[in-house]
């Protein structure tokens, strides 16, 4: 029998079983091609094939999960919806897949992959489309291991399953892994089998119900980089946030010692050659005092901005009643902010009439005695990071919104979304059930208690902050020279190293924008695939830098 080996375009499925020996199998899975993640299944005896080549391989940890793909045809699950569907990809959807999966670290496929792949009978990848943004939010691949390697017992497999994390539409997983298996089900085929990490409780529970069974099948893989996470145990870097935990893993990537100080907080400290630097996630030493003070203080922030020739829109201090009145008279849209404070707490947006900014500023003084009436500016809510007075990435951030299905409340809506933003940011991205929401709600005509038609989308929170449940989407590559320069000034206004700029723009090709918030601790994580977190590392030790800094156009 001629050994199979399926490129699957992030790297190479060899089927086991059809190696005339196990060390035919360790050489041709040693032949790793560099950024690949190749997958050695079906091997017999997998354990015995890792000790073939003990410091190169390794038994992954994962659990393989079998299901009858007949017993999908009862699923009650639709595989399109109002506003999207799911289709077969095609070699124009290769950015977008790759997209989605470096979203979810999933190793992206090589390019061109997709153009020989759509003819190749043993593969079958579909994508989730939103039909009217031609936009793809979801990708899987099949493997029909009859058209593979004659397969006797009719079997097929799921691979590289990925939402989108910044999707809001309910159900696309399931309608991808629905399809594969109607698919598969029509070419005569009996099982697919999958494989899920052994500690993924949510992905696990959700295949249990779906009816898969595991099974006693296992995946042997290479020691490499990509799965370095796998082989080496835990991380000794456990308990911080994900904003703290990329820096401190690329720090160790490049050899630099990582101590973990207060990691409820986000403290730690890099060391490397006798120079060493405490930083708070990316807030680091090398952030001044004086500057950070700029930041956190909302007034001071526009002051040093608007002298500086930037562009910001008009603020008043809320005092004197008379002032606020003769404010809203020049400008009806507001927002009320505290004039201290981060991730969006104690903001209102969209405010009209002097009692609504009232009650907004009460609210904000519960997290700040000085509150803030802010000019209103239409657009596009645009977070610019910089690193060392360069652009590292920029993305655009949508505020929460919930798609109706026709048939829950927007109370649950809200709760089943909130769950899956919690689960695709490790727990940072949430949407509040408070007052604010409400108002968001009731002013778009509807309550709690609504029932939202299919299909229509509902904004329920005016802000677009990543903390109330709102959405990122990377505009790094179309992002105007122009705003690039003007993030660029800013940053060198304000003297500080690392800055994440809140602007607002009607569109982000052009060259007009209000800066309305200067953020000093961004949050890199947000920005991946960007190389935010490289740029960092690279400003706090430069003799570790692999290239020059600067604008990424991926």
């Amino acid at each position: 029998m001629t050994p199979t080996i399926i490129d699957c375009g992030w790297g190479r499925l060899l089927m086991g079983q059809t190696f005339a020996s196990q060390r035919d199998l360790v050489e041709a899975l040693v032949a790793e091609a560099p950024q690949q993640r190749d997958v050695a299944l079906y091997a017999p005896d997998p354990h015995v094939l890792v000790a073939l080549a003990p410091q190169q391989l390794f038994l992954d940890p994962s659990h393989t999960y079998r299901l009858p793909v007949a017993a999908a045809q009862g699923w009650n699950h639709p595989r399109s919806g109002p506003g999207w569907r799911v289709r077969p990809a095609s070699a124009a959807d290769e950015s977008d897949v790759n997209r989605i999966l470096c979203a979810r670290h999933m190793v992206p496929v090589w390019p061109g992959f997709l153009n020989q792949a759509v003819d190749d009978p043993a593969l079958c990848i579909l994508v989730a489309e939103e039909t009217e943004a031609k936009r793809v939010v979801g990708v899987v691949t099949g493997v029909d291991h009859v058209a593979a390697c004659g397969d006797s017992e009719r079997g097929c497999s799921l691979w590289s399953l990925a939402v989108d994390p910044q999707c809001v539409r309910n159900g696309i997983g399931l309608a991808l892994v629905s399809e594969l298996a109607s698919r598969f089900h029509a070419r005569g085929l009996q099982h697919m089998d999958l494989s899920v990490m052994h500690d993924n409780q949510q992905a696990i529970a959700l295949y249990e119900k779906l009816g898969f069974e595991r099974v006693p099948i296992f995946c042997v893989k290479n020691r490499n980089p990509i799965n370095e996470t796998l082989y080496v145990g835990p991380d000794s870097d456990e308990g911080l946030n994900i904003y703290a935990k990329i820096i401190v893993k690329e720090a160790r990537r490049r050899g630099i010692h990582a101590e973990v100080l207060d990691a409820e907080h986000g403290y730690f400290r890099l060391s490397l050659g006798g120079r060493s630097i405490t930083c708070r996630e990316s807030l680091s030493e090398l952030t001044t005092a004086v500057a950070m003070s700029r930041c956190d203080d909302k007034r001071v922030t526009r002051r040093v901005l608007a002298r500086g020739g930037v562009r910001t829109p008009e603020q008043l201090v809320v005092g004197c009643p008379d002032a606020l009145e003769a404010f809203l008279v020049r400008h009806p849209r507001v927002v009320v902010k505290p004039a201290r404070g981060e991730q969006g707490k104690g903001i209102s947006v969209d405010l009209c009439g002097v009692a609504a900014v009232s009650r907004a500023v009460e609210g904000a003084r519960r997290y700040c005695d000085d509150v803030i009436v802010e000019e209103m500016v239409a657009g596009q809510d645009l977070r610019i990071v910089v690193i060392d007075h360069h652009v590292v990435a920029a993305a655009t951030r949508q505020p929460a919104c919930v798609v109706g299905d026709g048939a829950h409340d927007i109370r649950t809506l809200i709760e089943r979304h909130s769950r899956r933003r919690e689960a695709a940011t490790h727990g940072e991205s949430r949407i509040p059930m408070d007052e604010e929401t409400t108002r968001c709600v009731v002013a778009a005509g509807f309550t709690l208690d609504s029932v939202l038609p299919a299909g229509q989308v509902l904004a329920v929170r005016k802000t677009a902050n990543l903390h109330t449940g709102g959405t990122i989407h990377d505009v790094t590559a179309q992002l105007h020279p122009h705003l690039r320069d003007v993030a660029e000034k800013a940053s060198r206004l304000l003297d500080i190293p690392v800055v994440g700029f809140d602007f607002m723009v009607p569109d982000v090709a052009g060259d007009t924008y209000w800066v309305i918030e200067a953020n000093e601790r961004p949050g890199l994580a947000n920005h991946e695939p960007q190389p935010t977190v490289q740029a960092f590392v690279d400003l706090l030790f430069p003799q570790t830098r692999a290239s020059p800094p600067g604008l990424s156009p991926t």
